[in-house]
């Protein structure tokens, strides 16, 4: 059989929260239609933040209301706070929500308190409530940020992020993501973190959320690729990172190219599931959206077509 992975597109959450214009909701809804187009089965779609906190998605009710549902497409908004998850239940109660939703921790005490205004204790208690308040309505989606290391405290200890991903399992989540926020991961920590949590937690999807601002995205996410992990998340062009109001990382802080782990995944003989072409289409549409070329090498170079011939043989 054909291995086989399933990416989560994040540009219109991850990727947008970096920019610091607003982009128009029609231009969102119309990505997220070209993503849908290219074979995305899950997709992040906007985040239910304070909007004057994170202004680019003040918008998040009218993008999952505009946006056309598909049947095997699962939009995802993310939620830091029980706030948050009342705005989601009460679009999914008019009948236009989101079908999974992020919830948000961070491994170190300075990350939680400038990203997430608050203590990690105090975070897990709105994580306690945000679950209770889903009700079982959603696919929770737990994310342990900085999971490789924090950009205000250095290292962080692998052990803590293992008791919060078990914490997430415990509370019920449906899965749980590792993000290296700010692209501090190695390949080695990478592989002996995932096969942990596979002994650890033999049956929970654990998705790989690595950051390029180093330039080791794509081998992190292939140390993951061999250490089990089957779920990841990247957005088109490399963009995205913290919040433009948030100071912390530097350089580019962005995703991991979906263009570029894609192109290298077919080419190792792993289905992504995806059309190449109505991939490229769409990776052009995010670069007309923010008016600049982006980050990803394929989209200069091609997919490598030869690969994706012998992935599908």
């Amino acid at each position: 059989m054909t291995d086989a992975v399933t990416i989560c597109e994040c540009f219109a959450r991850d990727g947008l929260q970096h920019e610091p214009a607003f982009v128009p909701t029609e231009t969102k809804v119309a990505l997220l239609e070209a993503f849908v187009a290219a074979g995305f089965t899950r997709i992040e779609a906007t985040s239910y933040s304070h909007p004057e906190r994170v202004p680019a998605f003040a918008d998040a009710s009218r993008v999952l209301t505009e946006v056309t549902r598909r049947p095997g497409v699962a939009f995802k908004a993310t939620c830091p706070n029980p706030r948050a998850v009342r705005r989601a239940i009460d679009d999914l109660d008019h009948g236009v929500g989101a079908e999974e939703l992020s919830l948000l921790v961070s491994a170190s005490e300075s990350h939680t308190e400038r990203n997430l205004g608050t203590t990690r204790a105090g975070q897990w208690e709105r994580v306690a409530e945000m679950i209770r308040l889903a009700a079982g309505r959603f696919r929770l989606i737990g994310v342990v940020s900085v999971a490789f290391g924090c950009p205000f405290e250095g290292d962080v200890d692998p052990g803590r992020v293992a008791e919060d991903v078990a914490r997430f399992a415990d509370l019920g989540a449906d899965a749980v993501t590792l993000g290296d926020t700010t692209g501090v991961a190695t390949p080695g920590a990478v592989a002996a973190m995932f096969r942990r949590l596979e002994r650890e937690h033999p049956g929970l999807p654990v998705i790989a959320h690595f950051h390029n601002t180093r330039g080791t995205g794509i081998a992190n996410a292939v140390a993951a690729l061999d250490a089990g992990c089957r779920h990841f998340d990247s957005a088109l062009g490399g963009v995205g990172g913290h919040p433009s109001a948030i100071t912390y990382g530097a350089g580019l802080t962005g995703n991991v190219c979906t263009e570029d782990l894609v192109s290298l995944f077919e080419a190792m003989g792993v289905d992504t599931g995806l059309d190449i072409d109505a991939l490229a289409t769409a990776s052009r549409a995010c670069e007309e959206a923010l008016g600049r070329p982006l980050y990803s090498m394929v989209a200069r170079a091609g997919f490598a077509r030869t690969g994706f011939a012998r992935s599908r043989a």
